[in-house]
């Protein structure tokens, strides 16, 4: 698909998501309450790296500070997958119905390895 033409995608929750594959600056087009669920939760790790810092600054135990850095990166995890999810149901199935689905396969299997690690 070239840079100019973007796919339109329904996800399952009835979402629309327009993406231009194969461009540099790829985008997709959340729908609004998405966008703000997404944005809430991000808002809300950003808190918990904040929090975290904070105790670190006032000496807090090691292990209470290690918990709090493992709960913010089960968030961000949760978020990542979450986002995965989208974009194989989504982005991904486009691809593959456009014709470009290895393209698409080996992109989403390299992100995919990111997380196993």
């Amino acid at each position: 698909m070239t840079p100019s033409k973007r796919a339109v995608t329904r996800t399952a929750d009835g979402a629309v998501e327009r993406t231009a594959h194969g461009s540099a600056g790829r985008t997709v087009e959340r729908t609004a309450a998405r966008k703000a669920a997404l944005g809430k939760r991000m808002s809300r790790i950003e808190g918990q790296v904040r929090g975290i810092a904070k105790m670190i600054e006032d000496d807090r135990y090691c292990i209470d500070v290690l918990t709090q850095v493992a709960a913010a990166q089960s968030a961000l995890d949760a978020v990542g997958l979450e986002l995965l999810e989208q974009h194989l149901h989504g982005c991904v199935q486009t691809a593959v119905q456009s014709g470009d689905g290895a393209r698409a396969i080996d992109e989403a299997l390299t992100v995919i390895r990111r997380f196993a690690r």
